[in-house]
């Protein structure tokens, strides 16, 4: 679709519509010293063809998972999505759908979140879903709102192990509510059991974890639950989980989780350079009207067939703002999409398969690079697709070299982790190759041994 822009003079008649003479006017509630004063620095204008040739020669600059065999990990993976999810997204009546202002006229609609919620409540074992949220760290930002607003207590405790980048838009999300996050310290790459313990109380209001973690390690969720509800009974218990991980897994509710938050960029969404994601959001239904988002429920009409209807919808835009439970207005409707394709496509079976793969890949890699001189796991506990590796030189330096090799190899922990600057966060999934795992070691012991290495390694 081409931009065609507005004539000076149809300016003119809109600006005439809404009672002022000229743009200006509408900026002055904007101080001066903000506003940009001439024109701006731009270079001169160019033909549609030399702006492609532009952006095709920009393109090169980027090299995705098409280019370089990827173990990133962190939040965002490279599964593998099955032609058909892209098929029926891309169908120009679930491409275009947009969120239904009128939501028992969009049926369709309304049927796909309904499947989503369900498939979402099979997976993790919670009673109730949302229709979804923008990602997995907006979704923990609302559950520590909501964990504020259900328990009237103000503090919200963190592990450090959950993802950092998680752990800033929480910090937002809560920044002059008058909520206080505190940040569990680690023990040994996992929820420090006896921080935790000193650091609950009866003025706590949510606990919020991460399992697999951030570094892919298991946490004791249960043991953990035992513990809030023994010293913080009215905290609402938070676990922020890897969907694709339940397959094998056992599912959040089985650790008494109040609410489930994930990322569910696995459920057959791309990567596309950080978005956009799914939020997967799901809780005990006795809290089903403090929380955010919406919720699509099927009925029988007068005629006895099958409907579906907006049940609820608690967002400001909807009801009166003091009594909305999040300022966010839509959902993911398309991502959310995706994922119910996805999930359906393979089935139970399926992502049991695929969860299994991507925990046997990821062991074998590990085993590997443990093998080789100077390289060791970073922590000893059960991890699920991602784990930790300790290096005898900085960790960027690793990942600049193997680039070379056409191997993204993995996450600078350093960047969030102090002391870790030596460590490599790496991920595997079902789409690695025995032969791409054998040359990401390969790789990796090229590498090291044209670095200056300590005569003890």
């Amino acid at each position: 679709m081409q931009y065609v822009g507005n004539t000076p003079a149809e300016q003119q008649e809109m600006l005439e519509a809404i009672g002022v003479s000229s743009f200006e006017e509408l900026l002055e509630a904007i101080p001066e010293t903000f506003r940009v004063k001439g024109l701006l620095d731009l270079p001169k204008p160019v033909s549609e063809i030399e702006m492609r040739a532009l952006a095709a020669a920009l393109n090169k600059n980027n090299r995705s998972t098409e280019d370089a065999i990827s173990f990133l990990g962190g939040g965002a993976y490279d599964h593998y999505i099955p032609t058909i999810v892209d098929f029926l997204i891309f169908r120009s009546e679930f491409y275009t759908a947009y969120t239904p202002y009128q939501p028992e006229v969009s049926q369709g609609t309304l049927q796909a979140m309904y499947e989503y919620q369900s498939m979402i409540c099979e997976l993790t074992g919670m009673d109730v879903s949302n229709a979804s949220l923008y990602d997995g760290g907006s979704g923990l930002g609302e559950a520590a709102l909501m964990a504020v607003r259900v328990s009237g207590k103000d503090v919200v405790l963190v592990s450090e192990t959950v993802n950092p980048h998680y752990r800033e838009i929480i910090e937002t999300y809560c920044s002059g509510q008058d909520i206080t996050v505190k940040s569990v310290p680690m023990d040994n790459g996992r929820v420090g059991g006896e921080a935790l313990g000193d650091m609950l109380s009866n003025d706590v209001g949510g606990v919020i974890i991460q399992s697999p973690n951030y570094f892919g390690h298991l946490e004791d969720a249960n043991q953990i639950g035992a513990l809030v509800r023994d010293k913080a009974p009215k905290a609402l218990y938070t676990i922020a989980t890897n969907p694709i991980s339940l397959g094998i897994l056992k599912p959040p509710a089985e650790a008494d989780a109040d609410i489930v938050v994930a990322e569910g960029q696995g459920l057959g969404n791309h990567q596309s350079f950080g978005g956009p994601y799914l939020g997967v959001f799901a809780l005990k239904e006795k809290y089903v009207r403090k929380m955010p988002g919406r919720l699509i429920g099927a009925t029988v009409g007068q005629e006895g067939e099958r409907g579906f209807v907006l049940v609820l919808k608690t967002r400001e835009q909807d009801i009166r703002r003091e009594r909305a439970t999040s300022n966010i207005c839509t959902n993911q409707g398309l991502n959310a999409l995706a994922a119910t394709v996805y999930m359906s496509s393979l089935g139970n079976e399926g992502i049991r398969h695929v969860s299994s793969l991507n925990t046997q890949k990821a062991h074998y890699l590990a085993e590997q690079l443990s093998e080789i001189d100077g390289v060791s796991l970073e922590f000893p506990h059960p991890f699920y697709n991602e784990f930790v590796v300790k290096l005898p030189v900085p960790a960027k330096e690793v990942i600049t070299a193997m680039l070379a090799e056409d191997i993204f190899a993995g996450i600078d922990p350093g960047k969030k982790y102090e002391g870790f600057e030596n460590r490599l966060l790496i991920a595997v999934t079902e789409k690695r190759t025995r032969n791409e795992l054998d040359a990401y070691v390969k790789g990796l012991k090229k590498v090291l041994k044209g670095k200056s290495m300590p005569e003890t390694v």
